[in-house]
């Protein structure tokens, strides 16, 4: 991959720039493709109280309704010749839109990208198209088609409880429900400003084009936009317990707890080491992955995280433009079918002790140091595929002005950073940011009443295998089996799966 060239006046001098930019430009002059990626600086953060989802149904009208140019229906027929579309992302703290085109429809994709966002029609049957959709996705599709992803959501909840980050991005159902067309205008009109946008675009990109971009949005109008101050999560005083009921033959399951580390920080490379030798996403020589999943059979996959990483089975690398002001640890163990009455849930916590009494080992013993060169030799194959497209590039520039990250940005520093780390710097971080004592767990499982009382009982949750196991394995498992999970009654709630995010 040729090293990118940022044209950015202010990208390679934040500081001296005083200030964030307008319009972040990667210019890759030999591509034909032109990518865009429009941040708008605001976030479910910003839903007012009891409109919680507002921010990503304002984004969803935007990104698939009429303009005063075109109706829906047009601005489809036009896209389809080009074999293009454009679509939108919202998290906590961003909105972005983004977009790729080939050189040779640029100028008609982007009139259509262009009008979408600065000349919105605001239909009412767009809205209700919308809305009605989703509606659908928070009374239906949360709630039953992905375990996995709710126990994260519901993780996120609970860790994050009264702050700017409790609720989903999508809202809660009531809220949604509530949230009018002109909540949307009020929305965008407060949002949508000149001075609360970031322009990106990338790739081959015509002479003056970008200035024509940043010229474009600078017509919206100036705002007065205030950021919420970050979230300041309170640490679990030992192990906090939801249990979400619900019909089901596997339980999802969820941990973690809060970290005061982001992109940036010292420490930060060095717990990436860790955690990738812990819990890689989706890669099978993950720790975790390799006691739970490869060695006992019990699962799909198990995978650990220093930051935010929402739909997780839509990717194998990073999720981008999901940059915050504060993360979690969080272990995601996939669904672990249950097994028959009587020790219903005994597989359930058997996965969730492993992965427990495997952090203690790495918080207690660290790692060696021909793991962590192990780790870095990894690593430094492994996240050249993270910045593979012009799209994802552009993204993380624009992940870069959110953190502020100084000089080429985070896809340079990466192997660089990775290189110069060893086993101290790696056992200090994990020291310094991982611990086991104070957890939340959240699981979504059949019986719930049945799961609190095993959990209280504190009896061992045994396994069995259809074929023989070694005296070493099953010597193992019988320490796994006992692991302690230390939760009080008053620290166990139970909720319906009707009642999940229905209102706040």
């Amino acid at each position: 991959m040729k090293r990118l060239t940022l044209i950015s006046a202010c990208l390679a001098a934040m500081v001296a720039c005083g200030g964030p930019k307008d319009t972040i430009t990667l210019e890759e002059p030999d591509s034909p493709f032109i990518a865009f990626n429009i941040w708008v600086k605001a976030g479910s953060q910003d839903d007012p109280a009891g409109k919680e989802g507002l921010a990503a149904l304002t984004a969803a009208l935007l990104s698939d309704g009429s303009t005063t140019h075109d109706s829906y229906e047009q601005i489809l027929e036009k896209l389809y010749p080009m074999a293009a579309g454009y679509g939108y992302n919202v998290d906590k703290e961003m909105t972005v839109f983004r977009g790729r085109i080939h050189e040779d429809n640029l100028e008609s994709y982007y009139e259509l990208f262009r009008n979408a966002l600065l000349s919105p029609a605001f239909k009412q049957e767009d809205f209700d198209r919308v809305k009605s959709q989703t509606m659908n996705y928070l009374e239906r599709s949360r709630r039953f088609s992905r375990d996995e992803e709710l126990s994260k959501e519901l993780l996120f909840n609970v860790a994050y409880a009264a702050t700017p980050y409790e609720h989903p991005e999508e809202g809660y159902v009531e809220s949604v429900r509530s949230i009018t067309l002109d909540d949307v205008r009020e929305f965008y009109d407060t949002y949508y400003t000149a001075n609360n946008v970031v322009a990106g675009v990338g790739g081959g990109i015509p002479a003056g084009f970008a200035q024509e971009v940043r010229a474009d949005f600078d017509q919206l109008p100036i705002g007065d936009v205030t950021a919420p101050v970050a979230p300041n999560p309170s640490m679990p005083e030992g192990f906090k317990v939801l249990i979400v009921e619900k019909q089901t033959d596997a339980s999802a399951i969820s941990l973690g707890f809060p970290i005061s580390l982001v992109r940036g920080d010292p420490d930060f490379f060095a717990l990436m080491a860790a955690n990738s030798w812990f819990g890689e996403h989706r890669n099978s020589f993950s720790h975790i992955y390799q006691v739970i999943r490869e060695a006992r059979g019990m699962n799909y996959g198990d995978y650990s995280y220093i930051e935010a990483y929402p739909r997780g089975y839509t990717t194998q690398v990073p999720p981008t433009n999901v940059a915050r002001r504060h993360h979690l640890f969080e272990i995601w163990i996939r669904p672990i079918s249950l097994t028959e009455p009587g020790n219903l849930h005994d597989r359930t916590l058997f996965a969730t002790r492993a992965a427990l009494r495997e952090l203690k080992a790495l918080v207690d013993n660290g790692m060696p140091a021909d793991t962590v060169e192990a780790t870095k030799q990894f690593l430094r194959n492994y996240t050249v595929n993270w910045g593979s497209t012009i799209t994802r590039r552009l993204a993380y520039a624009m992940d870069d002005e959110f953190y502020g990250y100084p000089g080429a940005g985070y896809l340079n520093a990466m192997r660089p950073g990775i290189e110069a780390l060893t086993a101290e710097d790696v056992n200090a971080a994990i020291s310094r940011h991982l611990q086991y004592d104070n957890m939340y767990i959240v699981f979504v499982t059949a019986d719930a009443e049945g799961m609190k009382q095993k959990l209280l009982s504190g009896v061992a949750t045994p396994i069995t295998y259809a074929g023989e196991k070694s005296a070493a394995h099953m010597a193992e498992d019988e320490l796994i089996a006992s692991f302690p999970i230390p939760v009080q009654e008053e620290d166990i709630t139970i909720i319906g799966i009707n009642e999940v995010f229905e209102r706040r």
